[in-house]
């Protein structure tokens, strides 16, 4: 028997929060196999799988309430429209914003930050002022940045994290300044798992007067955000990590910071009155939200969050967080394996490394066994540089993942480590 062979699976009665089988029943793909497996699904932090009841919301829209959204004064036209603002206000409640008015749908988390670039950030930033993120960005919350400084001959600065990827939060509040016009972090970091401090990291900014913007795509799947009690000025988040549909998102802004944003694009609904000499624009949301926005992507993202709550949030997070402790100590405990990020304080992710061998190895030979994780550098280059690696595995985790698929996993793991011994 190998060395790898021998290490034990560590077996253990715990109480679950949940029937983790009946809410695994709720979602068609997990009855696929792969290459004659079961599918073990756990590339979560790229996109969930959805269940049922956000599959029938999409079906259910199509079917029954089709029609493009306000000034229409027809029937479905008139449904489809309550049914879309009913769900913005569950997404105001589901984050507890202030108000509807607060809550802009967009395509995603990127979008969402790339609107707070374009139109807060041309108007605010300038030449020699400064725009601070963290070295755990995701690419998405490097780049719209970058783009704004080089086109205002501002700086963009970097917080650095430390050997356990968690944030050196003194090191953060030394960067801010009064060149400091925007601070952009993410909540959760979506290649280390970890959960940024992000209310002293909002108090110390907004104690110098700087907004801050929050990639919050990592998070709302799971923890419970209050934006309020945060005090952030702007959260963006996407629906299809969160068990909803692709292509919708959620960006959230103060109301005041929103009403004086110039809006982001032009065309349908985002306007008041237009002639050929002048265009008035449309009051909150609408103001940015042109043309024909993505009305069952918005029903599915209401169905995905009655789930999510039905469940409970809290209920939720104890899973995973249970999930997330039993993966670290029993892959962790394979030979050859290394753990990339390490913070005191994660959520759902585990990355590790394995030997020399490349990451998309260790990838396709679980594929074989029906295991679905993420190889490479997850949008998060340089995460990687930082660590001196090219990419990682990325193991993450669901509501519906179990310390079984964890213990497949891991025998995925010997099985790669004996291929390549």
């Amino acid at each position: 028997m190998s060395a790898a062979a021998a290490v034990p699976i560590r077996e253990k009665a715990v109480k679950l929060p949940f029937d983790v089988e009946k809410i695994r029943a709720d979602f068609p793909i997990l009855r696929t196999k792969v290459h004659g497996h079961p599918l073990v699904y756990l590339d979560n932090a790229a996109t969930s799988q959805k269940p049922q009841a956000v599959i029938d919301a999409l079906v259910r829209y199509y079917e029954g309430e089709n029609a493009n959204i306000h000034r229409g004064v027809h029937y479905l036209s008139q449904i489809a429209t309550e049914a879309f603002e009913k769900a913005r206000e569950t997404v105001r409640a589901f984050v507890n914003a202030a108000d509807a008015r607060e809550i802009i749908f967009t395509r995603g988390t990127t979008e969402a930050i790339n609107l707070v670039a374009q139109t807060y950030g041309r108007v605010h930033v300038g030449a020699g002022d400064e725009v601070l993120i963290t070295a755990m960005e995701h690419h998405s919350n490097i780049v719209p940045w970058q783009m704004l400084c080089e086109e205002k001959g501002a700086k963009l600065r970097v917080a650095p994290m430390n050997d356990e990827g968690e944030l050196l939060l003194e090191e953060f509040e030394k960067l801010l300044s009064p060149r400091t016009k925007i601070v952009a972090v993410s909540h959760v970091s979506n290649a280390l798992g970890t959960i940024n401090p992000l209310k002293q990291m909002i108090a110390a900014a907004h104690a110098l007067g700087i907004p801050v913007v929050v990639d919050g795509a990592q998070a709302v799947p799971h923890l419970a955000v209050d934006v309020q009690d945060l005090d952030c000025d702007f959260f963006a988040f996407s629906g299809h990590k969160m068990y909803g549909p692709t292509g919708i998102g959620v960006l959230y802004g103060k109301t005041a910071l929103l009403e004086a944003m110039p809006p982001y694009q032009g065309g349908g609904d985002m306007i008041s009155s237009v002639t050929f000499e002048k265009t008035i624009y449309n009051k909150l949301p609408h103001k940015f939200e042109a043309g024909t926005p993505d009305m069952a992507g918005v029903a599915g993202l209401k169905a995905a969050i009655e789930y999510m709550n039905g469940i409970g949030i809290e209920k939720i997070a104890a899973h995973e967080h249970d999930l997330l402790e039993y993966a670290t100590e029993v892959v962790g405990a394979l030979p050859g394996v290394r753990l990339i990020g390490t913070a005191r304080e994660k959520a759902s992710v585990l990355s590790f490394v394995l030997d020399e061998v490349h990451p998309h190895d260790i990838g396709t030979i679980l594929d074989q066994q029906g295991i679905a994780v993420r190889t490479g550098h997850h949008c998060a280059q340089p995460v990687m540089e930082r660590f001196h690696i090219p990419a990682t595995v990325r193991a993450s985790f669901a509501v519906y993942n179990t310390r079984k698929e964890v213990d497949a996993l891991a025998r995925g793991l010997r099985k790669v480590h004996e291929v390549f011994a």
